[in-house]
C-alpha cells in the first residue's frame, strides 16, 4: 500500500477512535475483508461510512472487530486479493460493487458477502431475487438499469441539441452489461443514438476519447463504477478538453469537476451496510437477508463546469437539482 494511501486510512483510524466510547477488548475478534477496486485514497469517504455504520452497532475497530484492507488498482489484482482473503478465513467480506463481487464470489462459495451499491444483482446471477437472494451473497443495491434511463433524460434535457451520446463502457464491470442494454432501450426513446467506447485502463482514456470526438457526439454518458469513481478527475478534465457535457454515476464526480451526476448516496448505503454485516455476525444467513434498494437519489449539477463549457443548465433542471456547486 502507498504511503498516501497509509496516511488516508491512518487519518479515519483517528476520527473513528476519538468519536467513540471505550470498547471492551475481545480476544479473537470477528474479521471483515475490505476488497475494493480503488486506492484508499479515492475510497476515504467510503471506508468512513462503514466503520461509521460499524460504530452505530457497537463494532470499534481493534477493538472488538478487525478490518482487513485490500486495494487492487489494477482490475487483475481484484482475484488476487479476493483470493487472499479466503484463505484467511474472514467472517465476512465487504465487496461493494458487482466489479468487487464477482472477484469474491469467485473465490469462495461460503463465506458471506456483503455488497453496498450493486447495480444490478439479479441481472449478473449475484442473487437469485432480491427478496430471497440464496447463496452467500447479499446486500444494498440501486438497480441501475432503471436509473440509467432517468440519466439519460437528464442530460438530454439539459443538452436539448444532442441526439448523439457517447457511452464510457467498461467491460471489466459485471452489472455495465446489462446496464448498457437498458441505456439503449433508454436511447431508442428519446430517439438519439449512442457511441460506446471500452475503457478498461487508463491507458484507454486518450483512445475513447478520440473515438467520442470522432463520432461528432453532442454529450457524454460515463457509466458508474469504482473505476470511473477512481479516475473521476482525470475523465472530468478530458471531457471539459473536449467541450463534452458529461453526465456521471456519483455526486463525487462532480465534485471533481464533472457537469451532472443522477446518483444514490453512496455514503448512507454503505453506512446501511453495516447493519448486514452485523446479522451476518450474529449468526443470519445472507441468503435469507433480502437486498435492499437504495430509496434516495440525488441530482448534482456543477455550474463552474457548466460555464466553462458555456452551457446553460435549464431553471428546470437547476430547480431538482439537490446540489448545485459553483
Amino acid at each position: 500500500m502507498r504511503r498516501r494511501d497509509l496516511i488516508a486510512l491512518a487519518g479515519l483510524g483517528s476520527i473513528a477512535w476519538s468519536a467513540t466510547a471505550p470498547a471492551q477488548q475481545v480476544p479473537n475478534p470477528p474479521r471483515i475483508g475490505y476488497l475494493r477496486f480503488a486506492s484508499a485514497t479515492a475510497s476515504v469517504r467510503r471506508v468512513a461510512a462503514l466503520r461509521a455504520g460499524l460504530r452505530d452497532l457497537g463494532y470499534v475497530e481493534g477493538k472488538n472487530i478487525v478490518i482487513e484492507f485490500r486495494w487492487a488498482e489494477r482490475f487483475e489484482q481484484l482475484a488476487e486479493f479476493a483470493g487472499e482473503l479466503a484463505a484467511m478465513k474472514v467472517d465476512v467480506i465487504f465487496a461493494g460493487s458487482s466489479t468487487e463481487v464477482e472477484a469474491a464470489r469467485q473465490a469462495t462459495r461460503t463465506i458471506p458477502i456483503v455488497f453496498a451499491a450493486h447495480a444490478d444483482p439479479v441481472s449478473v446471477g449475484h442473487v437469485e431475487t432480491l427478496s430471497r437472494p440464496g447463496g452467500n451473497i447479499t446486500g444494498l443495491a440501486m438497480v441501475l438499469t432503471e436509473l440509467v434511463a432517468k440519466g439519460l433524460e437528464l442530460l438530454n434535457e439539459a443538452v436539448p441539441s444532442a441526439t448523439r451520446f457517447g457511452v464510457i463502457f467498461n467491460p471489466n464491470v459485471p452489472s455495465n452489461r446489462p446496464v448498457l442494454q437498458a441505456l439503449e432501450i433508454a436511447s431508442q426513446k428519446l430517439g438519439t443514438s449512442l457511441h460506446i467506447a471500452t475503457v478498461a485502463t487508463v491507458d484507454d482514456f486518450a483512445g475513447a476519447f478520440t473515438m467520442i470526438v470522432r463520432e461528432r457526439v453532442g454529450a457524454l454518458f460515463v457509466m458508474t463504477s469504482p473505476f470511473t469513481l477512481s479516475h473521476g478527475a482525470a475523465l472530468a478534465e478530458l471531457a471539459l478538453k473536449h467541450r463534452l457535457p458529461a453526465l456521471f454515476g456519483s455526486r463525487e464526480n462532480v465534485e471533481a469537476g464533472g457537469l451532472m451526476s443522477y446518483a444514490p448516496d453512496f455514503d448512507d448505503l454503505t453506512r446501511r451496510s453495516a447493519a448486514y454485516i452485523d446479522k451476518i455476525l450474529k449468526g443470519v444467513k445472507p441468503a435469507d437477508l433480502p437486498v435492499e434498494q437504495a430509496s434516495r437519489y440525488q441530482l448534482a449539477i456543477n455550474l463552474n463546469t457548466a460555464n466553462a463549457l458555456g452551457l446553460k443548465i435549464p431553471s428546470a433542471i437547476l430547480a431538482r437539482a439537490d446540489e448545485v456547486i459553483g
